[in-house]
């Protein structure tokens, strides 16, 4: 059995603007929210923009996703998001977990169309190779941050810092290629690897 996931793989810059970001917003809120809040930040290093997770799924079916993943892939063409918003799950008021993304606008726009067209190919990939599907729309989120205590705290504090209202600069992260990482599970965290890429068609 294989712990594995699809992703898109983050550029070095954009990984880079993204830690800035994140080095911005931990300064706003780690002292604001006070000693009640407790905060997980995740690493830029082992951020992924994930598509589909699997879980422990057999070796077989992993590589039975290859050749149908691939021709999904193949028939799209490459899609860049636009990552300038900063948002909250389920609500800025009592966040359980800090986000970055693109903007509602782009969101209801044609690259986003591609994208979600992109994601509904995957889907049928995955269905094809007997994997029920998820049944959800795919959003381009990348988790900042957990909050693992004092919520409300960290909601003030957001509130206050103007963070999440203002537009942010991380960049523009492009879907070149669908990647299938493995992810072991060890004391320090997760280690990544990649077990195989499918790219896309070229922009024109």
């Amino acid at each position: 059995m294989i712990r594995a996931f699809l992703a898109v793989q983050l550029p070095p810059e954009f990984r880079a603007a993204l830690s800035a970001v994140q080095q911005d917003l931990k300064r706003r809120l780690e002292g604001a929210a006070g000693r009640q809040a407790r905060i997980s930040w995740v690493q830029p290093t082992s951020m992924h923009l994930t598509v589909r997770f699997f879980g422990e799924t057999p070796e077989d079916v992993i590589d039975s996703l290859h050749s149908v993943v691939s021709e999904a892939a193949a028939g799209h063409r490459v899609i860049q998001i636009p990552f300038s918003r900063l948002g909250a799950f389920p609500r800025l008021q009592q966040p359980r977990v800090l986000w970055a993304g693109p903007l509602e606008s782009w969101e209801q726009g044609r690259e986003a169309e591609r994208l979600q067209a992109l994601y509904r190919a995957v889907e049928d990939a995955c269905k094809a190779a007997g994997l029920a599907a998820e049944g959800r729309p795919f959003t381009p989120h990348l988790t900042l941050a957990r909050i693992k205590d004092g919520e409300r705290q960290v909601g003030q504090a957001l509130a206050q810092s103007g963070a999440v209202d203002q537009p942010i600069t991380i960049g523009m992260l492009p879907i070149t290629a669908l990647v299938m990482m493995r992810s072991e599970l060890r004391p320090a965290g997760p280690v990544y690897s990649t077990l195989w890429a499918c790219p896309l068609a070229p922009a024109e």
